[in-house]
């Protein structure tokens, strides 16, 4: 790499007058920048001598304007302060409305004082336009809404006057004002100078004061300027990165007979260009990881090389992705604190206890997830183990939780003796000065319990940290103002303030690696560069207007636009590029998604004006496409399996159920009934299908339960009875199987009424058929039945075993029954032949019918009685009672056989011997179904 501008511009100043370098203030775009040139001037000089004073653009600002800049949260307060004052006590609004124009209006304020626009012209301007967008010829017909927004652009010239006075008469400004107040005041400043002068260096777009200033100091011969622009973007008048230098060279008078120092002849230098897309922003990390270490293996030290991060979010993945080569690593862009694991631990909580208060004012009520959410958070549990209530509060479907009831489940466990629990779950209901020490206290509690040995807990600690700090200013915010009223408020400053803030990192500043943002890439020079997220919309960024003033306004009174922003990025992507010998572009080819974008304009403006020598190089990376999109999860059977089958089929037996589980997927069975895995339980929220279908059955067999085995005929007495006790049986088995979950809101109690009326219908179609002269006996209701199966094909007998839900005797036929919540129509029922039966699953519903049959044949009622089978779907009532039904010859003579006979039931044992030999084959393993 050629010398860099830091090193050139060392040399300049040394080769001045190295002892008189302390009356000398060196100016520059950013602070950074300091400690580099420091370096680079003690690298040059061969003596001692006193430095220079080095200081940023906006410290040279505040000591002309002899003010002290606010940050934007204070301003803000500053301003409401100024807004109450003006405002009719009727009109005032709240601060969190206030604030969400105020911010933008504030915004506009600052570029119109650093851009010394005449503030009166452009809010007359922009009030002329607001009236002719509600023009109407009679002024007196104008509605109070149009009114009252005119209102507003008319108080304008009144904000801004108030304001600005207010903070004068306080020392104290926003960045414009201060700019303003410089630009006034550089005469009277320059007077006092003695033999000082400045020396700006790097510099590129300018505003206005900013022009005024550094114009007046080389007039008055007290400063010397040393731009860093390439020839080749300085001649061509099109091209956005030479746009402010172009426009200065031109129009200041002080370079019509002094030259325009420095215009290099660099970017045209040899250079190796990598553009490389992949899909997505883990993609380009992993690559950017890569390309580190092959650049390591040639110089360890990486002192050369930088990363330049158009967005922060790829910050932790290029962290992850860094080779073991990386010995020393400096970080010098923020990370933006809303992704801080910390600040989401505040801002849940926030959630937690607003929603609380919202529900209820005299007890908090938390939502169980919200609960769940800061329970399971990774910094809450490497100091709290609370696995027990969470499994309570799932168990329990407690949906919502008083603050009462998760004080007794803490005490349960004993963690009420937590400190961490107590600030975490109670008495929030208290002073926004005690909120903010509980919040303090909680940052502090975890900090304490992370590990000073482990790299990741290290990582941790410098977000809880900068989180830490963020409260310690809202708490400063709190004792200085007086508006920050109650929880709602503090968390809409929170906010405010997150937005803004960002997380430091330490390092070593002159050494190893260097991973930063483009704006802190500022006159620095790098040999390696690698540049991510070269997407539209990152770099440059899109055409965002968050701004009272329209585009067509700004254009007219020299108001920036997203034209200069671009030009300002333009500018610096190629500096970055200028002396830099290999450059590494990376960019995402996804089109589609979050961080989805087409390809910088960077990039084909790169490709466009390929200069000689420039080696250019276009890669794509992408993940490597198996052949088959999901290889099915194949499990052969072992010794193991097979002996647990075997247990299974002679002890507990195959339920109807597990067998079309397994014709369903027999993966599903194996990982069911051979691992005995289950479902994890959650929290249901809302009354799931197979809960109802549950609280359905249980209500049935509550009420015929008087009637199991009495040989007791029901009447109609009976169902009267039954239909009387529907609302607390129903109550009664909700309250039972769905613990503590809400019934008395929302979908759940649909679902409540729904089982309601499905019990209703089944007991007035009872009472009907009973009318019309059914005999009516319940024989069992959910019992246990169990057939043994000896067949030759099998190598061992087995046994079938399942519930059945009823069983009933009916005018003489005894009825094998199972509940359906679901609908089921008659004609699933029915079959012309037994063969291949069990190898369908579309013939699921009849082999559990069939298993039912088989299990009862054994009973000694079978011989005196007729027996069927069949289905109660209780979402097709008007079907009745749905028999499993065998269709014998075809066309008008077929018969419609639905009495179970002995045929039946050994072509089905048939038919189920198929199935089951697959289940125990060893040679036939359990293969996804997909």
């Amino acid at each position: 790499m050629d010398a860099s501008f830091l090193s050139k511009l060392a040399k300049e100043l040394l080769s001045n007058n190295s002892t008189t370098l302390y009356n000398t203030n060196i100016v520059l775009p950013n602070k950074r920048a300091k400690l580099f040139l420091i370096e680079e001037l003690k690298k040059q000089s061969t003596e001692t001598f006193l430095a220079p004073q080095i200081i940023s653009i906006e410290s040279l600002i505040e000591d002309i304007a002899q003010l002290r800049a606010l940050d934007n949260i204070e301003l803000l307060f500053e301003f409401y302060i100024v807004y109450l004052d003006i405002t009719e006590k009727s009109k005032q609004q709240d601060f969190e409305k206030f604030s969400s124009w105020a911010v933008t209006l504030l915004q506009d304020f600052n570029e119109i004082d650093r851009y010394l626009v005449n503030q009166n012209e452009i809010f007359s301007y922009l009030l002329d336009i607001e009236r002719i967008k509600h023009w109407t010829p009679n002024i007196n017909n104008q509605t109070k809404l149009v009114e009252n927004h005119l209102e507003f652009w008319k108080l304008l010239p009144l904000y801004y006057e108030k304001f600005t006075q207010h903070l004068l008469n306080k020392k104290v400004g926003y960045q414009g004002l201060l700019y303003r107040k410089s630009a006034e005041n550089i005469i009277d400043f320059t007077k006092n100078l003695e033999n000082k002068t400045f020396v700006f260096a790097g510099f590129n777009a300018l505003n206005n004061a900013e022009e005024t200033i550094i114009k007046y100091l080389l007039e008055n011969k007290k400063a010397t300027v040393y731009w860093d622009i390439d020839a080749v973007f300085l001649r061509d008048e099109f091209h956005d990165a030479g746009l402010f230098l172009r426009r200065i060279k031109n129009s200041w008078k002080h370079f019509e007979t002094n030259p325009f120092n420095w215009i290099m002849n660099e970017f045209s230098n040899e250079k190796n260009i990598e553009v490389i897309g992949t899909p997505k922003s883990i993609g380009q990390a992993k690559i950017a990881g890569k390309i580190i270490e092959k650049i390591a293996l040639e110089n360890p030290s990486l002192e050369k090389t930088a990363v330049v991060l158009s967005e922060e979010n790829i910050l932790i993945p290029l962290l992850n992705s860094l080779p073991v080569e990386v010995e020393n690593l400096n970080i010098t862009m923020g990370y933006p604190s809303k992704n801080n694991p910390a600040q989401i631990l505040v801002f849940k909580l926030f959630n937690l206890h607003l929603n609380a208060q919202n529900r209820n004012k005299k007890q908090s009520v938390f939502y169980y997830k919200e609960v769940l959410e800061i329970l399971n958070n990774p910094l809450v549990v490497s100091s709290v183990n609370a696995n027990e209530v969470v499994k309570i509060i799932k168990n329990s479907n407690l949906t919502f939780i008083t603050s009462n009831r998760l004080a007794d489940l803490f005490s349960k466990y004993n963690l009420e003796e937590n400190k961490l629990v107590t600030l975490l779950f109670f008495d929030w209901n208290v002073s926004v000065e005690e909120i903010l020490e509980k919040l303090k206290a909680i940052l502090i509690y975890i900090k304490e319990h992370l590990s000073n040995q482990n790299e990741q807990d290290k990582v941790t600690k410098a977000f809880v940290f900068s989180i830490y700090n963020i409260i310690i200013k809202i708490t400063n915010y709190y004792e200085t103002y007086h508006n920050i009223e109650n929880l709602e408020i503090l968390f809409s400053i929170y906010k405010q303030v997150i937005d803004q803030a960002q997380v430091s990192f330490e390092g070593e500043p002159l050494q190893g690696l260097q991973i930063m943002g483009i704006l802190e890439s500022r006159v620095l020079d790098f040999e390696n560069v690698i540049i991510t997220s070269l997407n539209e919309g990152k770099l440059p960024g899109g055409k965002s207007n968050n701004s009272f003033i329209p585009h067509d306004v700004k254009l007219e009174k020299g108001l920036p636009t997203y034209k200069e922003r671009d030009a300002i990025f333009t500018y610096h992507f190629y500096r970055l590029l200028q002396r830099a010998k290999n450059i590494y572009l990376l960019y995402n080819t996804h089109s589609e998604g979050i961080d989805a974008g087409e390809k910088s304009r960077f990039i084909t403006q790169l490709e466009i004006e390929h200069l000689p020598n420039h080696n250019f190089k276009k890669v794509f990376y992408n993940a490597i496409k198996p052949d088959t999109i999901y290889q099915p999860i194949e499990i052969l059977k072992t010794q193991p399996i097979l002996d647990r089958l075997k247990e299974i089929a002679t002890i507990k037996g195959f339920s109807p159920s597990a067998l079309t589980n397994y014709l369903r997927n027999p993966i599903q069975f194996y990982y069911q009934r051979i691992l005995g895995v289950r479902e994890n339980e959650e929290v249901e929220e809302n009354v799931a299908a197979n809960t109802l279908g549950t609280i359905i059955h249980e209500v049935l067999e509550k009420m015929y339960q008087p009637f199991e085995g009495t040989n007791t005929q029901i009447k109609i007495s009976d169902i009267d009875a039954m239909i009387q006790n529907i609302e607390a049986f129903t109550l009664e088995k909700f309250v039972e199987v769905y613990k503590e979950g809400e019934i008395k809101k929302g979908k759940n109690l649909i679902a409540f009424e729904v089982a309601k009326r499905n019990i209703y219908n089944f007991l007035i179609q009872e009472k009907l058929n009973i009318e019309k002269g059914d005999e009516l006996f319940i024989l069992s209701l959910e019992k246990e039945h169990s057939a043994e199966i000896v067949h030759p094909n099998l190598p061992f007998p087995i046994r079938i075993a399942g519930k059945v839900d009823r069983i009933e005797l009916r005018n003489n036929s005894i009825r094998i029954i199972d509940y359906k919540t679901g609908k089921v129509e008659a004609n699933k029922l029915k079959i012309g032949t037994f063969e291949g039966l069990t190898l369908d699953l579309a013939n699921d519903k009849i082999i559990q019918l069939l298993c039912y049959a088989l299990m009862f044949q054994e009973s000694e009622l079978k011989a005196n009685f007729n027996v069927e089978v069949g289905i109660f779907s209780f979402k097709n009532m008007k079907g009745g009672f749905l028999p499993f039904t065998f269709k014998i010859g075809s066309g008008k003579n077929a018969i419609n056989e639905t009495i179970i006979t002995q045929e039946f039931l050994e072509n089905f044992t048939e038919e189920l011997v198929i199935l089951v030999q697959e289940i125990l084959n060893p040679a036939i393993s359990f293969k996804e179904n997909i």
